[in-house]
């Protein structure tokens, strides 16, 4: 009797960072856990690999925080990538520091993490003046580094799956000023979500108006007559043109005739307009 092995293949899901970051947390959250996490060190390289290579099959890029705001060079990547927005997830960052096991806060004499994730928590190490805090890359990454370096005067600011992941202590959760802290999240892919599209309720769009007066009214006039909402604009210079710019809306509408109208007129009010992704309003995981 021949005996059948079935092999199965996980989804290959592109992230910034190494594992045990927020954005295998929001990977993990929007795909399921069934996934296999491809890192990049960076977030250029992670748009490279996603849009170049068969590396990845989709990429998670985180875009906006709700403290921070617009993380302007991720737009600008994606805006000049031929990449597609086919998802996004708001994920609820909470900010904990870990050491190694049994290493007491006395005992630090610095603490490593992304420089965003050290802003969120400065608040909290105005207590301790004697702890030195230091930029990093990636929030996982440092504690990684404390981990496998087994520094037991230096603790890593990250989330809690870093901590489990690399068996870190956490000694003090959510160290955050701000605890209604999230970041946004966009799901990437190489082609978009043409076939499925008529039941999505949200599109990210990047248009041009003219410069001159009422231009940007009369494109977003087109919206707000057709009843649809926008729920992000973001201007962005034009390099060779001194005070002119391009504009990223992200807007949210009932159906896809609706959204067809105002793309067809926002295209006569415009002199660029182009379609980044339609999609799911994404979820919130807290």
């Amino acid at each position: 009797m021949e005996a059948f092995f079935y092999i199965m293949i996980l989804p290959k899901i592109g992230i910034q960072g190494v594992k045990g970051s927020f954005h295998q947390l929001a990977a993990e959250n929007y795909f399921s856990n069934e996934i296999e996490i491809v890192s990049a060190p960076s977030f250029q390289e992670l748009i490279d690999m996603t849009q170049n290579d068969d590396k990845t099959d989709s990429s998670v890029m985180a875009i906006e925080n709700s403290i921070a705001g617009s993380i302007m060079p991720n737009y600008l990547m994606l805006l000049e990538s031929k990449l597609k927005v086919i998802g996004e997830i708001y994920l609820r960052i909470a900010q904990n520091l870990m050491v190694l096991p049994e290493v007491k806060i006395e005992n630090l004499t610095e603490v490593h993490s992304h420089p965003m994730a050290i802003q969120q928590c400065r608040k909290f190490f105005r207590a301790y003046p004697h702890i030195h805090l230091v930029e990093t890359e990636d929030t996982a990454k440092s504690a990684k580094y404390v981990a496998e370096n087994k520094l037991t005067t230096v603790g890593a600011i990250a989330g809690s799956n870093a901590a489990e992941l690399y068996e870190l202590e956490i000694i003090h959760p959510h160290i955050e000023t701000v605890k209604n802290n999230y970041t946004r999240f966009l799901v990437l892919e190489r082609s978009g979500n043409e076939e499925t599209q008529n039941c999505f309720n949200k599109a990210s769009i990047h248009f041009k108006v003219a410069h001159g007066p009422g231009c940007l009214v009369k494109a977003l006039d087109v919206l707000s007559r057709l009843g649809i909402s926008m729920s992000k604009i973001q201007s962005f210079p034009v390099v060779e043109k001194e005070w002119q710019y391009y504009f990223h809306c992200d807007i949210e509408f009932d159906s896809r005739e609706q959204f067809d109208e105002a793309i067809s007129s926002m295209r006569n009010v415009t002199e660029m307009l182009r379609v980044l992704g339609i999609y799911h309003k994404g979820e919130t995981v807290i």
